[in-house]
């Protein structure tokens, strides 16, 4: 960082960067997260939240021009309505991809961000590739750096730190100096935002984060190109991001970060999920398949459930431990390690209809919830990877265990473009006709050489 600040490196950085100079599995790496992204938005798109949250940024725009689209809907809404309302539907099923390291969603506020600037200033399939990438690769270095202590302090890093990556887009796309996309994310630090207080009931507030964070992204930009004063230390200042938010100093962890921008780009490392649920509970999901397959488990003889975990993962999956062992809704039940297991036991598999009501409320699922216990795993990978072991015992006393050390979808274990296809065709399927599934996936693989981005809105809103 040579001295300077944080936010001006990045703005320097944001500056300099050109789409042709992103490596071509970069490249790869975002169309497949942004087509996986598209896919958890429109399969969102006709839940009760999304229909909800589409009444009431309806109402607040009143008469005024609604011309942004909104993914999978036929309405269109103003710029930040169609932005904030988008990130509500890339995050809402809490199946779109994770930054491991970073512990949080990037895309879900990176790419409404994106999309919402270039249908409205008619940018490039390549403007769209370079806006989100930026976006990415500034929101996931400011989480690493922190290794996970925002989610400890009772902050999502994913609404609380998206803003930032969001302003760095927004200021580049629009045409901002370096100076400008550094005065951006010096706005968008009091426009930072996003308790886990939903975690203890499940509440809707977390739908909510990604979309706040890209639409006061774009604002903040649009408050740096008129010139709006802002502090320059926005990240490593006094009452700076880590100061205010963390009580502690990471400034050299930071400035480690910062330091590869452009030599290691962390678009690679974005996790795409496997299961509709929280990437803490994915490797339990895994280990337990593997147990109930390998064994041919009978849930009837099934005694206990340990499960190791993280430390850090426990207050978000385990705790208050009545409640995730009996999950009152669907956004509870993706937050429960003891449901997941107990249904991937029982069904072997976890898919949207495990979080349905009946199988909530199937008594085997339940008893196997019941009997399910955690306790620290000393070996974890945590950030790097969500690390899981399930222990079952027997009414023979015999034990069987599972570790899954690295995740599915992590930097080491990613999915392949078939299965991100496959994903993405069961979750448009009922809203997109298949031609219509064909038409987006062809759009979104050929955004480097997309001239013209209307018929990607067309295509994301039929």
């Amino acid at each position: 960082m040579s001295g300077a600040a944080a936010a001006r490196v990045i703005g320097e950085f944001a500056e300099e960067l050109d789409v042709a100079a992103l490596p071509e599995p970069v490249v790869h790496a975002a169309q497949s997260l942004i087509l996986d992204a598209v896919g958890t938005a429109v399969a969102a798109s006709r839940e009760d939240f999304a229909v909800r949250a589409e009444r009431a940024l309806t109402a607040l725009a009143g008469d005024a021009p609604g011309d942004a689209t909104v993914v999978g809907r036929s309405t269109r809404l103003p710029l930040r309505d169609a932005v904030t309302l988008n990130g509500v539907l890339v995050h809402g099923l809490d199946f779109d991809d994770t930054h491991p390291p970073a512990v949080l969603h990037p895309t879900a506020s990176a790419l409404p961000a994106v999309l919402g600037l270039a249908e409205r200033h008619g940018l490039t399939g390549g403007d769209i590739l370079l806006g989100y990438v930026l976006a990415v690769e500034v929101t996931t270095r400011l989480g690493a750096a922190a290794s996970g202590a925002f989610h400890l302090r009772g902050f999502h890093p994913t609404g609380v730190l998206g803003v930032f990556g969001a302003a760095v887009a927004a200021a580049r796309l629009t045409g901002l100096s370096a100076q400008g996309i550094a005065t951006a994310q010096g706005v968008a630090g009091s426009l930072a935002s996003g308790l886990l207080e939903f975690i203890g009931d499940g509440a809707w507030t977390k739908r909510l984060h990604p979309g706040w964070a890209a639409a006061s992204g774009i604002t903040a930009a649009a408050l740096a190109a008129e010139d709006f004063v802002a502090p320059d230390e926005i990240y490593e200042g006094r009452y700076g991001l880590y100061a205010s938010f963390l009580g502690t100093d990471h400034g050299a962890a930071l400035k480690a970060r910062l330091d590869t921008l452009g030599t290691v780009w962390e678009t690679r490392a974005v996790a795409v999920k496997p299961y509709p649920a929280c990437h803490f509970v994915h490797a339990f999901v895994d280990a337990a398949i593997a147990l109930a397959e390998r064994h041919d488990l009978d849930p009837e003889r099934i005694e206990q459930i340990h499960c190791l975990i993280a430390e850090e993962e426990i207050p978000s999956v385990f705790e208050p431990l009545p409640v995730k062992r009996r999950p009152r809704s669907a956004y509870e039940a993706q937050f429960s390690v003891p449901h997941a297991v107990a249904s991937a036991l029982t069904r072997r598999r976890f898919t949207r209809d495990e979080l349905t009501p009946a199988v909530r409320g199937d008594p085997v699922v339940r008893e196997l919830a019941r009997r399910t216990t955690y306790g620290p795993d000393p070996d974890s990978l945590f950030p790097r990877a969500f690390s899981g072991e399930v222990r079952i015992r027997l009414d023979d006393g015999s034990l069987v265990t599972h570790r899954e050390q690295v995740n599915r979808g992590a930097l080491e274990r990613p999915l392949s473009p078939a299965e991100i296809r496959a994903k993405f065709d069961a979750n448009i399927a009922g809203v997109l006709s298949p031609d219509g599934a064909d038409e987006l996936a062809r759009l979104v693989a050929a955004l480097p050489e997309l001239d013209d981005p209307a018929p990607l809105f067309a295509a994301l809103a039929p």
